[in-house]
């Protein structure tokens, strides 16, 4: 999970992208007078606006527009050091909590096939429900085993599912199968997609928040090669 704080710049940028480190001096929050030197990853392009980034490593990134000086950087980063501080910290402490926790064993390519073969007999049939529910059309249905969606919509209406979507609850599959059939209105996640969402499904939400609370332990237990 990557933290973000931003804010907007009017100005028009050349297109292109510099990558180079700074070494910033911040103070920390709790003891003013201990002076820490950080190196910050800068990386400048195409944007009009300045971001800081906690990485899920701690490493600490910067995201300027070109016409934005070091100096201006260096005093951006310092009047956001009792953010940065705080929020190191808590990225600090999520990563102790995972390593922490125990290991999730590891399914195999059998268990894969047959979550794939267990999809293709119920997912189909939920877009064939959903499908008029929302009110669209769509294409050709393809289960994959994906490390980084649960599904997803093509231009062309063809949809594609995550075959760990079969080992979550019934709700949680047909939450993703409407999410991807309202992409079909809306190709995007704007407050339009996401009433057209609730249309269907009013209590979505609630399958949305399983997944981000178990979503990332059923991805762990995916094999390292995954190729059917």
């Amino acid at each position: 999970m990557t933290i973000l704080i931003a804010v907007t710049l009017d100005d028009i940028l050349p297109p292109a992208i510099a990558i180079y480190t700074l070494k910033i001096e911040l103070k920390e929050a709790v003891q003013m007078e201990q002076i820490k030197q950080r190196d910050i990853q800068i990386i400048r392009s195409n944007r009009k606006s300045i971001a800081i980034e906690i990485q899920p490593d701690l490493r600490i990134i910067v995201r300027a527009p070109f016409l934005m000086t070091d100096l201006e950087i260096k005093k951006f980063v310092a009047q956001k050091e009792g953010w940065i501080e705080k929020h190191l910290k808590l990225m600090k402490m999520k990563k102790e909590k995972l390593e922490m926790q125990p290991k999730v064993p590891k399914m195999t390519m059998e268990d894969i096939r047959a979550l794939a073969e267990e999809a293709l007999k119920i997912i189909p049939g939920r877009v064939v429900y959903f499908a008029p529910l929302v009110g669209v059309t769509y294409g050709r249905i393809t289960i994959r085993n994906q490390r980084t969606r649960w599904g997803s919509c093509s231009g062309r209406g063809n949809l594609n599912f995550n075959c760990l979507l079969m080992k979550t609850p019934p709700e949680v599959i047909d939450y993703v199968i409407v999410h991807e059939l309202c992409h079909r209105k809306e190709m995007n996640h704007s407050r339009q997609f996401w009433a057209e969402v609730e249309k269907v499904l009013p209590d979505y939400k609630k399958s949305r928040q399983w997944l981000k609370e178990n979503g990332r332990e059923l991805i762990m237990s995916m094999p390292e090669k995954t190729e059917f």
